[in-house]
């Protein structure tokens, strides 16, 4: 096993890492994967995300990365609200749909969707879905940061876990 470490000061300014390099090491952070959903003027719109974390649990608060360039992204800025659809082990079809070119239409003819209480589409069998309240963006770099509030969630307790890790899905049961 080889570990390369980083023993100097740097300034916040520096370039450590090339990008090739930055994108190489992010594929060792096992994450979950995620459908992000909102209701635009134009209906129903997501996105595949495993940029997504915990902020706080008082008030409960997540968040989202959103690259500024996805096709999505003028949707969810004029959004208000959001779910996290966080995927099992069978539904990774959706999230290449969802994170591919495929139309708005098309991906949301797949899978079991309904509306959660804020009027983001939710999947019905995902392992666990948060509805939230976007309450603050940031930009930074190449992405919007989206801190949303959770005001419900759905939770299947009998789910496994959807990972993306080292460039491919794995999954995780409540065994392991």
């Amino acid at each position: 096993m080889t570990i390369t470490a980083l023993n100097e000061v740097v300034t916040p300014s520096a370039r450590t890492v090339s990008p090739e390099t930055y994108r190489k090491g992010m594929s060792g952070l096992a994450a979950a994967v995620n459908i992000v959903t909102t209701a635009g003027p134009q209906g129903p719109a997501g996105f595949t995300a495993t940029a997504v974390c915990s902020v706080s649990d008082d008030p409960a608060t997540l968040l989202v990365c959103l690259n500024r360039g996805a096709s999505v992204h003028s949707i969810f800025a004029q959004s208000q609200h959001l779910a996290i659809n966080t995927l099992t082990s069978v539904q990774s079809p959706l999230s290449n749909l969802f994170g591919g070119k495929a139309p708005m239409a098309e991906r949301f003819e797949n899978g079991a969707w309904t509306t959660s209480a804020n009027g983001s589409p939710v999947l019905s069998d995902a392992a666990v879905c948060f509805d939230c309240v976007i309450t603050e963006v940031k930009s930074v770099a190449t992405h919007d940061v989206l801190f949303c509030q959770v005001t419900d969630i759905r939770l299947n307790e009998e789910a496994d876990a959807l990972l993306y890790y080292q460039r491919g899905y794995h999954s995780v049961s409540q065994d392991v």
